[in-house]
């Protein structure tokens, strides 16, 4: 079978239609309630990346409701958070492969696990199991000011997360 010109064309551009969304990350956030966020910067000469729906709290009660306590979190909205290490690292002491990873978390009421899940692209945590965790690390979050909407920012040698009236990050460092 032989292809004209302005098929080949035509069959060139359908496919980058298709394909471009797929390599496009989180994807246009244009109609979407929650924006897309992302946080880049450097710890301990080590870049770190983080990219993540961005809930509001819109007057809801957040912490036991909406994200119930006990129960594993995509960590924002939409697609699960994703968190990248440009650098093999020390997430709390404890030692966490470069590369790109699902940022989830266990919220509860004086203490959150923060998951590093080895499938960094899911929607939400549906499909999120356990078997695939390369890291868990336990943390205690603070009261914080109102966010409404949720985000994640660098601040010295830890990665924290800030929503509604409460902020938990963890600590990163570069592995020796």
């Amino acid at each position: 079978m032989r292809f004209k010109y302005p098929t080949y064309l035509m069959l060139i551009a359908l496919l980058a239609l298709v394909a471009l969304p797929v390599l496009a990350g989180r994807g246009d956030d244009a109609n979407r309630k929650s924006k897309n966020g992302k946080t880049a910067g450097t710890i301990d000469e080590v870049e770190v990346t983080v990219e993540y729906g961005r809930p509001n709290v819109k007057d809801r009660e957040i912490w036991g409701a909406l994200v119930p306590y006990g129960k594993v979190w995509r960590t924002g909205a939409d697609e699960a958070t994703a968190i990248t290490f440009g650098a093999d690292v020390l997430v709390e002491g404890q030692a966490l492969a470069a590369g790109t990873y699902g940022l989830f978390t266990i919220p509860g009421e004086s203490e959150w696990t923060f998951i590093f899940n080895n499938v960094a692209e899911q929607w939400g945590a549906f499909d999120y199991s356990d078997a695939e965790d390369a890291l868990r690390v336990d943390v205690t979050p603070q009261a914080s000011e109102h966010v409404e909407a949720m985000d994640f920012a660098i601040e010295g040698s830890s990665v924290v997360l800030r929503w509604e009236k409460l902020a938990v990050g963890f600590s990163v460092a570069a592995a020796e």
